[in-house]
């Protein structure tokens, strides 16, 4: 009989907070402002965190420059030393990394590959700005795959000699709270997770 594990990822990232001794670097990869409202609130007290935003799925251009700026606006609202690392929009990365898989239904294959490319970038930029950890706020999402996220960390954390924090920021109430924020901070929620198949997936729903 197979045994399956089911890997407490809120756990184990606790854990990993309680053996601290000083406030690490750490540079946390953001989708959004919404979904980095809670996960930024929780982690600042721990970590010195930068946010990496990185979003090549982002589709147009214009919502992509949309939610940089609500990005940009929480961090200023928050006051609380938090620093940005931006990224030249690069949407042809993400074109490149899932053809074949433009027709995968939402939360599918595709989307782990959008996982990894964000993550990869995100462990590289860590190992060569000398953070001692990365992170991701992907996984506060209710539609995101905290499996998959952290197995990849991991993975990359190895590649790139850098520290993974393990995550599921969507457990006590996270990604409640990341709404409850969105609206005290009057943030911009967007209506799809960002690339142009996501939006088509939803109206065919």
């Amino acid at each position: 009989m197979e045994v399956i594990l089911i890997m407490n990822y809120d756990k184990m990232g606790m854990e990993e907070i309680a053996k601290l001794t000083y406030k690490p670097k750490l540079l946390l990869h953001s989708c959004c402002g919404p979904c980095s409202s809670y996960v930024i609130t929780y982690l600042k007290d721990y970590f010195d965190i930068t946010v990496l935003y990185y979003n090549p799925n982002i589709e147009p251009m214009e919502e992509y420059n949309k939610r940089k700026e609500e990005q940009i606006k929480l961090i200023n609202l928050l006051n609380a030393n938090i620093k940005l690392m931006d990224i030249d929009y690069d949407n042809e990365s993400f074109r490149k990394k899932v053809i074949g898989f433009e027709k995968e239904k939402e939360g599918g294959f595709r989307c782990h590959l959008c996982y990894e490319l964000r993550l990869e970038k995100t462990a590289s930029k860590a190992n060569e700005n000398n953070f001692e950890y990365f992170c991701t706020t992907l996984t506060v999402s209710p539609y995101k795959n905290a499996l998959v996220i952290n197995e990849l960390g991991e993975k990359l954390a190895n590649k790139y000699n850098v520290k993974w924090l393990h995550s599921d920021f969507k457990k006590k109430d996270g990604y409640k709270k990341s709404i409850i924020l969105s609206k005290e901070y009057n943030l911009y929620r967007q209506n799809y997770c960002g690339c142009l198949f996501s939006k088509e997936y939803l109206k065919e729903e």
